[in-house]
């Protein structure tokens, strides 16, 4: 769901196969997966269901996959969603997505150009933690600015999987990353140089 030339544009410059599927064959032999998305909830997840998308998904996750969900993508990651009823999510991050509140005159949707602060997270390193930054952020500066269009945000339960937070009357998570799982609430297939070098990080994995 969603402009998927686009992001395929954007990875092609980094990457000579890259495929628009919606084949569970073609995601089970993939390298990596890119899940990007615009629109609803609970239509992306009907989709993901009729198309018997969701156990090759996991699957995938579960070996050990790069996996990057853009945008719905990233909200399609969680336990659930405000959007309508409470709707199931894929559950692969646990948290709720939940929809900015009408106050002050913020606008809803967030859209435009907004920036991201990055938070390092912390990994395991024999009996003690050490901070790190994710790598798929490597050589993006702090502050760079990213193109934002949704009304809804990811609020996860665990807040180290928190990769950036960006600030929308107050902060919000505009990035995470589990494991080899990783989604941004941002198009970086739209956010110009910045946005391109993530996706060139994500390849390079």
């Amino acid at each position: 769901m969603g402009n998927l030339r686009s992001v395929q544009k954007a990875f092609e410059k980094f990457c000579s196969n890259v495929i628009v599927s919606s084949s569970a064959n073609d995601i089970l032999k993939a390298d990596k997966i890119v899940l990007p998305g615009v629109g609803a909830f609970k239509v992306a997840m009907d989709e993901l269901k009729k198309r018997g998308l969701i156990d090759p998904i996991k699957g995938s996750i579960e070996k050990g996959k790069p996996f990057l969900g853009i945008c719905l993508g990233l909200q399609l990651l969680f336990s659930e969603s405000e959007e309508g009823k409470k709707i199931k999510g894929l559950d692969i991050i646990k948290g709720k997505v939940k929809r900015f509140k009408e106050k002050d005159g913020l606008k809803i949707p967030h859209m435009g150009w907004n920036s991201i602060a990055a938070k390092s997270t912390p990994y395991h390193k024999g009996t003690g933690q050490v901070e790190q930054r994710a790598e798929i952020l490597d050589g993006v500066k702090n502050g760079s600015y990213m193109y934002f269009v949704h009304s809804y945000y990811v609020a996860p339960e665990d807040k180290g999987v928190i990769l950036c937070e960006t600030d929308y009357g107050g902060n919000f998570t505009s990035g995470v990353r589990k494991d080899n799982v990783y989604g941004f609430q941002f198009h970086p297939e739209k956010s110009q140089t910045a946005g391109l070098k993530i996706i060139e990080n994500f390849v390079n994995l």
